[in-house]
Formats: C-alpha cells, sequence, structure tokens
C-alpha cells in the first residue's frame, strides 16, 4: 500500500484490515484441510490409545497373578520338606497357610494341599480373622470343614462333606507332581459362583527328596472380568483376553461362561461370541497367538471387518514360567475416530466465522499494545529502582519502544557488574544466591547449594609494595581466574574489597564442595601475571570458607556469614603466614 494512501487511513483501518484478510484466508485453507489432515492423524491416535489400553489389561493381568507364586512359596517355601502326614507338622502348616492367605486375599484367599496318603489340608479366607479350614487326615475319611478367628483360634466344627474328596484325583494335583517348578492347571468355571477361576500348583518334596504332596492357590478371575467389562474404549470398541485355543477370560463386550443347550454351563469360544467385532478381530489374531516366537508385543495392525469397515486393532501377550499364556486384544472401528474428525471441521468452520469478530476485536486491542509496553517499561524501572536488578524486561520489539527495552537491560547489567572486575557485584550475588536456594528448595534430586568465601591473604601487602593500580590489576586477574576455574553453571562474584564469593550449583555435597574449594585454593596461589615485571614471584593466595545449603544455613545472610566465618577460622589456622591479617580478625563481627 503506497505511504501516502497510508497516511490517509485511518490506524484503526490499518491494523484490523489485515487481520480479517487473514482469518478469512486461514478459515478457508483449514476447512479444506482439517479433514485430510484429521484422517491422516487417525491412525496415529488410534495407535495410541490401543497401545495404552492394550498395556492397561496387560498390568491389570499381571497385578492379579503375580501374588500366587508367593502365596506358594509362604505356604510351602521352597526346599521346606514336608512331613509324610499333616498330623506331624500341622500347626506350622495352619500358621504359614493363614501368612500365606494374607498376603494378597483378592484374589488369593485360599491354599491347600493334598499328599501322597490321601489326606488334605485347605485354608479359605472369608475376611481378616474368619477364616474357614478344610481339612482330612484319612484317604478314606470325609473331608471335616471348621470355623476359626485369628491365627491361633480355636477350632470349632462345623460340618463333614458328604462327598468323598481324595486330593490325588483332582487336576490341579496331576498337574503339579509332573511339573518341574509352579504351573497353571486349565482355567475353569467354579459352579458355586459361575467365574473362572485359575489355579497355580507346586509340588512338595519330603526329607528323602522323594515327591510327598502338591500345594495350589486358586485366582479367582472375576475382578479381571469386571476390570475388563468397566474399560470404554470407544463407542464401539471391544477389548477382551483370551487362551490360546479361543476360550475367552474376560471381554467388555460377552460373556465369559455361557448356558450350555443340554443343561449346565461352559466356557465361551471367541470365534463363537455374538458380537460380531469380538468375532471378527479373533479371527484375525489367531494366527498371531499360534506364533509364539512372534516376541515383538504390543503391536497394532489394521483390518477390514466383513462389511469392508477398516477396524484397529492391538495384540499383546503374557506367558511366565509356570504355562501361562494369555493374549489380550483391543479393537474399534476407524469410523468411532472419523466422526470425531467430522465434527471437528464443522467446529472449525463456527471457530472461523468467530475468529472473524474476534479479529476485529483484535485490532482495537493492538491499540492498546503499544501503551501497555509502556507500562511495562515504568514497572520495570521502577522495581530497578527498589534494587531488583533481575527483573526481565521481556519485550523484544524491534521499533523504538525495542530499543528504549534494550537500553534498560544495558542499565541491569551494569547495575549487576562490578566496574572493576567485570564478574557480578555483590547485589548481583545476593539476588543470585536467593534464586538458587528458592529452586534448590523445591528440588529433591539435587537441594544442595555450596557458597565459597575468598579473602585475598596478602592483597594488603601488594598495594603497600606495588601501588593501588598494581592491585586493581591483581583483582582483575583473580577475578579471572575464579571465572575461568569453574564451571557455566557456577557463580562468581566480587563481594568487597579483596573478597570474592563463589556459588557452586548443582553440588553433591560437602565432600565436593571441598574439592571445588582446594582446587580454587590452588589457583589462588599461582603467581600473578600482573605482577610479572617485579623482582621474584607473587601470589596473592586466599583463605576460602565454605558453606552448604541446607545443612550450614536457609537464607542467603546465614550461608554468607557462616562462609565468612568459616574463612577466618581458615585464615586463622594459617596467621603464622599472613599475620598483616591476624590484627583484623577480632574486628570482625
Amino acid at each position: 500500500m503506497p505511504t501516502r494512501l497510508l497516511q490517509s487511513v485511518s490506524l484503526r483501518l490499518v491494523l484490523i484490515v489485515p487481520y480479517v484478510v487473514l482469518v478469512v484466508g486461514l478459515a478457508v485453507a483449514l476447512g479444506v484441510l482439517s479433514y485430510s489432515a484429521g484422517s491422516r492423524a487417525v491412525s496415529t491416535v488410534s495407535e495410541q490409545l490401543l497401545l495404552e489400553t492394550v498395556s492397561r489389561i496387560s498390568q491389570a493381568v499381571d497385578r492379579h497373578i503375580v501374588g500366587s507364586s508367593a502365596v506358594l512359596e509362604s505356604a510351602f517355601p521352597d526346599g521346606m520338606p514336608a512331613p509324610p502326614t499333616i498330623e506331624q507338622d500341622f500347626h506350622d502348616i495352619r500358621n504359614r497357610f493363614w501368612v500365606a492367605t494374607s498376603i494378597h486375599t483378592d484374589p488369593n484367599n485360599y491354599v491347600y494341599y493334598g499328599n501322597e496318603a490321601g489326606q488334605g489340608l485347605g485354608l479359605y479366607r472369608h475376611g481378616a480373622e474368619e477364616v474357614e479350614l478344610r481339612m482330612k487326615l484319612r484317604a478314606d475319611e470325609h473331608r471335616a470343614i471348621y470355623r476359626f478367628s485369628g491365627l491361633d483360634g480355636h477350632l470349632q466344627f462345623v460340618r463333614r462333606e458328604s462327598s468323598l474328596f481324595d486330593p490325588r484325583s483332582r487336576p490341579w494335583y496331576a498337574d503339579g507332581k509332573t511339573a518341574d517348578g509352579h504351573t497353571w492347571t486349565s482355567v475353569y468355571i467354579d459352579f458355586g459362583t459361575l467365574q473362572l477361576v485359575a489355579t497355580r500348583a507346586r509340588r512338595v518334596l519330603g526329607p528323602a527328596g522323594l515327591f510327598e504332596g502338591v500345594v495350589a492357590t486358586d485366582v479367582a478371575l472375576k475382578a479381571l472380568n469386571d476390570f475388563v467389562g468397566r474399560l470404554k474404549v470407544s463407542p464401539n470398541g471391544v477389548a477382551y483376553i483370551v487362551e490360546p485355543d479361543g476360550n475367552l477370560i474376560a471381554s467388555s463386550a460377552s460373556p465369559n461362561v455361557v448356558s450350555l443347550p443340554g443343561g449346565g454351563y461352559g466356557r465361551l469360544q471367541a470365534g463363537s461370541s455374538e458380537h460380531a467385532l469380538l468375532r471378527a478381530s479373533y479371527q484375525i489374531v489367531r494366527e498371531r497367538i499360534a506364533a509364539r516366537g512372534d516376541e515383538s508385543l504390543p503391536r497394532v495392525f489394521e483390518f477390514h471387518d466383513a462389511e469392508g469397515s477398516l477396524v484397529h486393532a492391538a495384540i499383546d501377550r503374557i506367558r511366565d514360567e509356570a504355562g501361562l499364556d494369555w493374549v489380550m486384544v483391543v479393537a474399534m472401528p476407524a469410523s468411532d475416530f472419523l466422526g470425531g474428525v467430522i465434527d471437528n471441521v464443522r467446529r472449525t468452520v463456527l471457530l472461523a466465522s468467530i475468529a472473524v469478530l474476534v479479529a476485529v476485536a483484535i485490532g482495537f486491542g493492538i491499540l492498546n499494545w503499544v501503551s501497555r509496553d509502556l507500562r511495562r517499561l515504568a514497572a520495570v524501572a521502577s522495581r530497578i529502582g527498589d534494587g531488583d536488578l533481575e527483573t526481565p524486561v521481556g519485550i523484544t520489539r524491534r521499533d523504538e519502544l525495542g530499543e528504549l527495552a534494550r537500553s534498560f537491560e544495558r542499565m541491569q547489567d551494569r547495575l549487576r557488574t562490578d566496574r572493576l572486575t567485570g564478574i557480578a557485584n555483590r547485589e548481583a550475588l545476593l539476588q543470585q544466591l536467593e534464586h538458587r536456594l528458592a529452586r534448590a528448595r523445591g528440588d529433591r534430586r539435587n537441594p544442595h547449594v555450596g557458597v565459597l568465601f575468598i579473602d585475598l591473604n596478602r592483597f594488603k601487602e601488594i598495594n603497600d609494595s606495588f601501588g593501588h593500580e598494581a592491585g586493581d590489576r591483581v583483582l582483575q586477574e583473580i577475578a579471572s581466574r575464579l571465572a575461568d576455574n569453574v564451571r557455566a553453571s557456577d557463580f562468581v562474584a566480587r563481594y568487597a574489597g579483596d573478597e570474592f564469593v563463589i556459588l557452586t550449583d548443582p553440588v553433591a555435597g560437602r565432600e565436593a564442595l571441598e574439592q571445588v574449594r582446594l582446587h580454587i585454593a590452588r589457583v589462588l596461589d599461582e603467581p600473578l601475571a600482573a605482577l610479572a615485571g617485579a623482582e621474584g614471584a607473587h601470589s596473592a593466595g586466599g583463605a576460602i570458607g565454605s558453606a552448604l545449603f541446607p545443612d550450614d544455613g536457609d537464607s542467603p545472610e546465614s550461608l554468607l556469614r557462616h562462609a565468612d566465618h568459616a574463612m577466618y577460622a581458615n585464615k586463622l589456622s594459617t596467621c603464622g603466614t599472613a599475620p598483616s591479617a591476624v590484627l583484623r580478625f577480632p574486628q570482625r563481627p
């Protein structure tokens, strides 16, 4: 736009019209690109959601079964021989079973044992104190049921079972007897609760190292099924856990136990589920389930269902040394995500319309921009006048106001810098120390800040012998040495006269701070280049005191005071080489 035309147009139009044109153009571009960009993002978003969901299921399975091993080891610790008969060690076994069922009450509230003599002992926990003991001491007797409360509670007979229970005929006994270590039996239906149960068993050897019996614990899978059932995958998604043979363990879309046509109950096969997506996804992952060598899990993949709709899915697998092998699957139609993309396009059009109106308001708001920056500069100037040298100006404009802001920043820098040495001055030190202490208080990983207080030993002698100009050169050289021999994260400042302070942050602890102190002492003892023309080699040397936050103080004043006292104690210990300094010590506060 020509300059003459710009001068004839009001400032409001100059500021508003470009924004309106820009917003309208962006609205058109966003409307065109939103759908295509959103559809491309579906695969990325769905992948992350699927991986997160299948990982949550895997974690839930792991938490559900992890306690079963500890239960068996508590009931019969590995290497502890089993007695030939239960009555020989009845009290100890009962106590161990009490402890074992208290480790993971949900779901491991039942632990039991059977031996080659046909004896059996089981402890079923009803609550924190109420326990049921199931026991038979002869192979031909029916199992007796007792109740008791507390670890050593009195056994109260309840009843005797009508059917004969022989542990040696049970699947868990046969599996545990033949397995080398822990083993999982097949998942079965508890016909009392119509819920699935898995049993973990392990054989127990006698004193001679021969097989004596089997200890086992039940893991109820109801809580796991409830967890999967509560998962909100997507409006039409499904999540489930399945065994390699296709039997469902848990599902968010269908039951895992069904009524059989001839009566009774049986487990549901994933391939026979009435839920179309569950059935279709299982058909796809069945080959993956069979591929036991595939370890790159969890994994996401895509497939098309019978109607040709795109489906995103994820698969994971949990196996352990006891033979557990479960597969977790999550699947959801791509349309569940695309619906959100279409809604997003509608929202984009609506927001673009609103943005045109907002642009007009922004144009008027920009008129206040200049005055707002001026007010900020005034506030910064006021805070600098109050002694706050760290206040950021925060204005990065490239116009006259920006140049004024940079002038303020240069002024702040001069106020923070010691004119003679070029390093930070006392005011900058105090503010920097306060800032680092505040940061350390909120950082548990590295809560320490180190302070080194340095007083040159022979500076007065240098001034007296070589003059104040030489003394100034010495101070400049010492400041340069200190700055060159610390880390970039450390802070060096001239405190007053021939006193310097170093903030070392981060610092691991007092030992690390002492290493820094010794290093700085060696640096100070090196010959001074500023006095190279004088006869002989001269060094300033220095007494250095240290303080560590929070051990030696919790404020800048207390830390500096502690470091100052430590420095003078150090100088007193070496006063034989600095008699002139000894006269000053009693005069220090």
